[in-house]
């Protein structure tokens, strides 16, 4: 297990453009995980979401559907509804070589008969993927990947319940920014960003790793708490520098800023929802414990 879940649950990197979500099929079942947090008269319920999405994981199910309808406010890691613009401009900052650069040969050069047949094979002009730094041509290869699984960055979740609270003229708070979130990424140095780069290839070439995604898709698909718990662990044991990465720096190193301002909305909203990657929910230090660790009842409905 590497690249998928990093995708999946753990970086909301490229904003999808908005789509057109279908009330369907008629009967909303649990997806993801859900969890209800009180403290002095105030309920935030906070769920766990997905960061592509496919046409049946719609609607989502009452509870949960109730809790952005009453909400307050509604907290994101991010809003994906916001500007684009704003998007680019941190993707050509942290994603992207800058123009007219001349730089050394690297791994991309190394990795290109490995990377080419990919390009052909989602139809990415090869040109295009000339600028990206190593960590930006992971990250594309790797959605492009999902995307011929069926899974798409236009029907995520977060997108989802961004549109539906705009409609309802709900707030939508940011728990974190594109720019924060980026960054974490270019933090990388060529090294490490080439061995992520690698790590990706090897992911998408090995065929089980499609069986796998689906895997972790069925799971936020059916609400399989067990089956979470196991892809933490799974993650957390593995040696890949992709896995250490998501491990420390995506899913250690921000569930205590998550965390905070789960905290803060809760103590300033008499109802909200808060919408974060699945992954920030289950294994150690996950959320729901910093949020227990501050003295909040967190209970988890499923």
């Amino acid at each position: 297990m590497r690249r998928q879940i990093i995708v999946m649950f753990c970086g909301l990197f490229l904003l999808p453009l908005p789509a057109a979500f279908a009330e369907a099929p008629l009967v909303a079942v649990n997806r993801g995980a859900l969890f209800k947090v009180q403290d002095a008269g105030h309920t935030l319920y906070l769920f766990g979401t997905i960061h592509v999405g496919a046409p049946d994981f719609y609607p989502l199910e009452p509870t949960v559907t109730r809790a952005l309808h009453e909400a307050g406010a509604l907290a994101l890691e991010i809003d994906p509804t916001l500007d684009p613009r704003l998007a680019a401009s941190a993707v050509l900052k942290y994603g992207m070589d800058a123009p007219g650069s001349k730089l050394p040969a690297d791994c991309r050069q190394v990795l290109a008969p490995r990377v080419t047949p990919l390009l052909q094979k989602y139809g990415i002009p090869a040109e295009a993927a000339v600028p990206m730094k190593p960590w930006m041509l992971a990250s594309v290869l790797a959605i492009s990947e999902f995307s011929t699984l069926g899974y798409r960055t236009d029907l995520a979740v977060d997108s989802y319940l961004a549109q539906q609270a705009k409609q309802r003229s709900i707030p939508v708070l940011e728990l974190e920014s594109m720019e924060s979130q980026l960054a974490l990424f270019g933090g990388m140095t060529q090294d490490e960003q080439c061995r992520f780069l690698e790590d990706s290839i090897e992911s998408i070439e090995d065929k089980d790793q499609q069986q796998e995604a689906r895997e972790i898709a069925n799971a936020w698909r059916t609400a399989d708490s067990a089956a979470f718990e196991r892809l933490a662990a799974k993650a957390a044991t593995d040696p890949s520098f992709a896995a250490r990465f998501m491990q420390e720096v995506l899913l250690d190193g921000r569930n205590p800023k998550l965390a905070d301002g789960i905290a803060r909305l809760l103590r300033q909203e008499k109802t909200s929802l808060a919408a974060i990657g699945v992954l920030h929910l289950v294994g150690k230090q996950s959320v729901p414990d910093l949020l227990r660790k501050k003295g909040l009842k967190v209970e988890r409905v499923y």
